[in-house]
C-alpha cells in the first residue's frame, strides 16, 4: 500500500504508531484515534432532521428519567464542522414538577463522519459548564459524548440570539477578514478583550470540574508539548502530501516550548466569528465553538485572534486590526489592563509559530482530507477552505524564518 492509502485506510499498525510517536492528552487522543478507526468506512451520509429529533427524544428523556417531546425541529446554518438543530423541548423544567410543562428552545450540535476539527463533545460540554457565569454563553444541557442515543457525539445546548456577523459585511466566510465597522468596532472590542481576560484569570477548580482536561503545572512546559504533538499527529493522520517544513517547524516548537508561568482556560478559537452580538445594541451575547479549549497559556489565545486569516485593514488604508478590532499595540495593552497578566513578547512569538503551524495542519490537512473522504455535509466549503491551506504554508514560512532566524 502507498502512504495516501494508508492515510485513507488507516490499519492497527499505523494507528499505533502515531499515538505512539506523538502522545497527547488522554481524551484527545480517543478522539482522534476513534476518527481514524472510521475513516474506512462510509462517508458523509445525509441524516435526516426526524432520526436527529428522534435520537435527542431518547437522550433528554433517558436523562431526565421522564419521557419528552421535540417540536419545530430545523437545521441551523452556519459552522464549518458540525451538524446544528435547533428544536423546542417540551418538558417539566429544571424543577422537574409533573404538573408543571415548559417549551424551551434549545440546540443540538452533532460531528458528521469526519471534520477540520475532530473534538470532544465532552470536553466541549465541560468547558461550557465551567465558564457559565463568567461569560455569556449558551447553557450546555445534556451530552451524548459516546454516539449512544445519535449516529455520532453530540451536545444539547440553549439557542443563543445574535449575529456572527454585521449585515454590512455578511458576504464573507464567518470571521475571516471581518469588517465589523466604527462604530460597532468601538462598542465590541472592550468586551472582545474584557472576556478573554475574564476566561485566562478564572481560578481552574478541581475535577470533576474539567474532568477530561489534563491539569498543567506552572513551570512545567507539558501542557504546550502534548499539543504540538497533537497537531504534528493531524499532520501524518491526515496530510495529503508531505511539507518539509512542517518536520522542521515541529522540532522547533518542542525544543523551544516555553514553561508555564500562568495556568489559564485557553479557549483555543478565540476570534471574530465566534461569537453572537446585537447587532442593535453592539453587545455580546455570546461565546461559541468551545471545542478547542485546554488549559494551558493565555498567549495561545493572543496569537491566534492575531493571525493574519483574522485581520483587515482599517478605513485608514494602513492600519491592521487584529480580529477585526484593534491594532497590534492598542489589542495587547487593552489585555493586559483588563486581565492584569503580563504580554511577554517572547512567548507571543512561539505562540504565534505554534498557531500559524496549526493552521496548517487544520486547512492543508485535516480539512482537506475530510474534503477527500468525502465526510462532512459541508463539502464546498470545506473543499474552500483546503485551498486556503497554501497562504497558511507560505504565511508559516515567512514568519518562522523571521523567528528562527
Amino acid at each position: 500500500m502507498t502512504e495516501q492509502d494508508i492515510r485513507q485506510h488507516p490499519d492497527a499498525a499505523f494507528i499505533a504508531g502515531v499515538r505512539a510517536r506523538f502522545p497527547t492528552e488522554a481524551e484527545v487522543d480517543e478522539v482522534l484515534t476513534r476518527k481514524l478507526n472510521r475513516r474506512g468506512g462510509p462517508g458523509y451520509q445525509a441524516v435526516s432532521i426526524e432520526t436527529l429529533s428522534a435520537g435527542t427524544e431518547r437522550l433528554i428523556s433517558a436523562a431526565l428519567g421522564y419521557p419528552v417531546t421535540l417540536t419545530n425541529a430545523a437545521w441551523l446554518s452556519g459552522g464549518a464542522s458540525k451538524l446544528q438543530m435547533r428544536f423546542e423541548l417540551h418538558w417539566r423544567g429544571e424543577g422537574g414538577d409533573p404538573a408543571h410543562t415548559e417549551v424551551t428552545p434549545l440546540v443540538l450540535r452533532m460531528e458528521p463522519a469526519g471534520s477540520i476539527t475532530e473534538s470532544s463533545r465532552r470536553r466541549e460540554f465541560e468547558v461550557i459548564r465551567a465558564v457559565e457565569g463568567a461569560v455569556p454563553v449558551p447553557r450546555a444541557f445534556w451530552m451524548d459524548p459516546d454516539a449512544q442515543f445519535l449516529p455520532y457525539p453530540a451536545i444539547v445546548y440553549g439557542f443563543a440570539q445574535g449575529s456572527a456577523k454585521p449585515t454590512h459585511d455578511a458576504g464573507k466566510v464567518t470571521g475571516l477578514g471581518q469588517n465589523y465597522g466604527p462604530a460597532l468596532r468601538a462598542q465590541l472590542a472592550p468586551q472582545f478583550l474584557g472576556y478573554l481576560a475574564k476566561i485566562h484569570t478564572m481560578p481552574i477548580a478541581d475535577p470533576p470540574v474539567l474532568a477530561s482536561f489534563e491539569r498543567p503545572a506552572v513551570g512545567s512546559n507539558a501542557s504546550i508539548i502534548r499539543q504540538v504533538n497533537t497537531a504534528r499527529r493531524i499532520w501524518e493522520e491526515d496530510r495529503i502530501e508531505e511539507e518539509p517544513l512542517m518536520a522542521v517547524v515541529y522540532k522547533w516548537l518542542i525544543r523551544n516550548a516555553p514553561p508555564l508561568d500562568h495556568v489559564s482556560l485557553v479557549h483555543g478559537d478565540y476570534r471574530s466569528g465566534n461569537f453572537l452580538f446585537d447587532e442593535a445594541s453592539g453587545q455580546i451575547t455570546a461565546w461559541l465553538d468551545w471545542e478547542g479549549a485546554v488549559l494551558g497559556d493565555r498567549h495561545q489565545d493572543l496569537t491566534y485572534a492575531a493571525l493574519p486569516l483574522f485581520r483587515h485593514i482599517a478605513e485608514d488604508g494602513e492600519t491592521e486590526l487584529l480580529s477585526g478590532m484593534l491594532p497590534e499595540a492598542e489589542f495587547y495593552a487593552a489585555y493586559e489592563a483588563a486581565s492584569g497578566l503580563p504580554v511577554d513578547p517572547a512567548r507571543l512569538a512561539y505562540f504565534s509559530v505554534f498557531n500559524r503551524y496549526l493552521a496548517v495542519v487544520l486547512l492543508l490537512a485535516a480539512a482537506t482530507r475530510t474534503a477527500r473522504c468525502a465526510a462532512t455535509h459541508q463539502d464546498v466549503l470545506v473543499n474552500h477552505i483546503a485551498g486556503m491551506g497554501y497562504l497558511a504554508l507560505a504565511d508559516l514560512r515567512s514568519y518562522f524564518g523571521s523567528v528562527a532566524a
